[in-house]
């Protein structure tokens, strides 16, 4: 059994590095699957080609120019990987560290859902709260989901959260690839639900099979702290929520409303501004 991991990075050298240690010293208790490794290194300046040759046999580095991000960055990742046919591919963040078990509880897990989609809950490495997993959408709206608690079981999801994905190659032969024109986000989401109308299954596999921090929303363009200009650049921008970007995501999985839902996180953040403008001037007189 070969199974190949799928990584973009940039400019996190010292993560990647944990990550990918953490993935190849997975433990198994029978036959041990094939591990190999594709990193996407996009652009990076801090030496991660190198700290990775150094480090790793089975990584096979590919050069970006800094402008993939992560669709781009994956959709790259993934089509050198299936050109060779693995059993599985698994969609793996940088900023993971996994559990020794990981892998395994995955494998395991696709052996009784063959026809599915497997997701790793990954948790808080401080709280313990977990801060990616599957997720369920909202029946009424489309950008309205909540976290798939793992249990002791497999649990149903509709789609997920990319950071510990296990995809069995009946999956992405079907579905096809990840889609690089998304500028950063939503291209996990669009992922799941494509599998989904294909007759897959998305599945969360019992437990926590690693941590992972989930990033806060200081300096993104959900911080009311910052001005309507600032703001209206950090959600056009790559890791924002682009226009172009969202409006692909909605045609596809918004429904007849989609515009509707389309417009209305740029318009919240409008009002919010708007709203919280006074309170900021006066801080910065006082």
């Amino acid at each position: 059994m070969k199974l190949i991991a799928l990584l973009t990075c940039h400019n996190r050298r010292d993560l990647t590095v944990r990550c990918l240690e953490s993935f190849f010293r997975q433990t198994f208790r029978g036959s041990p699957p094939e591990l190999e490794a594709i990193v996407v290194d996009d652009g990076s300046t801090d030496g991660t080609t190198e700290a990775l040759q150094r480090a790793f046999q089975s990584v096979r580095v590919v050069a970006g120019d800094g402008t993939f991000f992560w669709a781009r960055g994956m959709q790259l990742a993934e089509s050198h990987a299936i050109a060779e046919r693995p059993d599985f591919i698994l969609w793996l963040n940088d900023d993971v560290d996994l559990e020794r078990d990981a892998v395994e509880l995955l494998l395991s897990t696709a052996a009784t859902r063959p026809d599915a989609i497997v997701v790793g809950a990954l948790a808080d490495p401080e709280s313990g709260q977990v801060t990616y997993s599957g997720v369920l959408r909202s029946r009424w709206h489309p950008l309205r989901t909540r976290l798939v608690q793992p249990g002791t079981r497999p649990l149903e999801a509709d789609t997920f959260n990319g950071n510990a994905v296990l995809v069995p190659r009946a999956v992405y032969e079907i579905v096809g690839a990840i889609d690089g024109a998304f500028s950063h986000g939503q291209a996990d989401y669009d992922y799941g639900l494509r599998a989904r109308r294909a007759g897959f299954g998305v599945v969360v596999a019992p437990g926590v099979c690693g941590t992972c921090r989930r990033g806060g929303q200081e300096g993104t363009f959900y911080d009311s702290t910052l001005t309507l200009r600032d703001r209206w650049r950090l959600v056009q921008g790559p890791t924002g929520l682009p226009m172009r970007s969202h409006a692909r995501y909605l045609r596809r999985h918004g429904g007849l409303l989609w515009p509707l839902f389309w417009a209305a996180p740029y318009v919240k953040l409008v009002v919010s501004a708007l709203v919280t403008a006074p309170r900021r001037l006066l801080s910065q007189r006082t």
